[in-house]
């Protein structure tokens, strides 16, 4: 898997990932319903904080897997596409239902952004996705760790403006789809698995020929 192939994978997975509907989408959704668009994008800003500081985490976990024993580094390749299979598994099972996106408190757009950032950065399913994913699609064969981070960083945080941004530019019309779509939304988190499963297939088979290559 060279390079291009690598960045087109994980574009797919990052979009796969923010577009089931959880946490940040309802946080962005609820502020731009309670105080408009200006509130919705403040709450934007400080999610997409939040997944540049997650790729920071990313890459100093990619940097120590870079130092480690190459039997380690296979293990925990193979260790990161089980994780990834779960994660589409679980999407693939799941039945998600969107019963109803609720108003939040009115606040200055200041504290919106905090806000967001800090419920980007609370979720622990964001770091998990990180140490399973990025060891995957940022390795030294494909140059500068620091230069493979700003990428991957940047395509995090223009696909959370893409989606969340159109969804806090038409909040309402965003959360008529999400509750009164339900087939949608459960097709999207299956979408969604589907991809997960297809790109830890492909891990598993780049870490299995890495132990037979040893």
């Amino acid at each position: 898997m060279d390079y291009g192939q690598a960045l087109g994978i994980y574009t797919l997975l990052l979009f796969g990932i923010i577009v089931v509907p959880g946490m940040d989408m309802f946080f962005v959704i609820a502020n731009a319903l309670t105080a408009g668009r200006r509130a919705g994008l403040a709450a934007v800003g400080g999610i997409m904080v939040g997944g540049v500081i997650h790729t920071l985490f990313g890459a100093l976990a990619v940097g120590v897997l870079t130092k480690l024993p190459p039997m380690i580094v296979q293990g925990m390749i193979l260790v990161g596409a089980a994780y990834m299979a779960f994660i589409g598994y679980s999407l693939l099972a799941s039945t998600i239902r969107v019963e109803g996106v609720g108003l939040a408190a009115r606040r200055s757009q200041g504290a919106i952004f905090w806000q967001g950032t800090i419920t980007c950065l609370l979720n622990p399913k964001a770091y998990l996705f990180v140490l399973a994913v990025y060891p995957q699609y940022m390795r030294p064969a494909f140059g500068p760790i620091w230069s493979q981070a700003l990428v991957l960083g940047s395509l995090t945080v223009a696909m959370q403006a893409l989606i969340y941004g159109s969804m806090a530019l038409g909040a309402g019309r965003a959360r008529d789809s999400l509750t009164g779509h339900p087939q949608v939304t459960i097709w999207i988190g299956r979408t969604a698995g589907l991809l997960f499963v297809v790109a830890a297939l492909f891990t598993a088979l780049h870490g299995m020929s890495l132990q037979e290559n040893a």
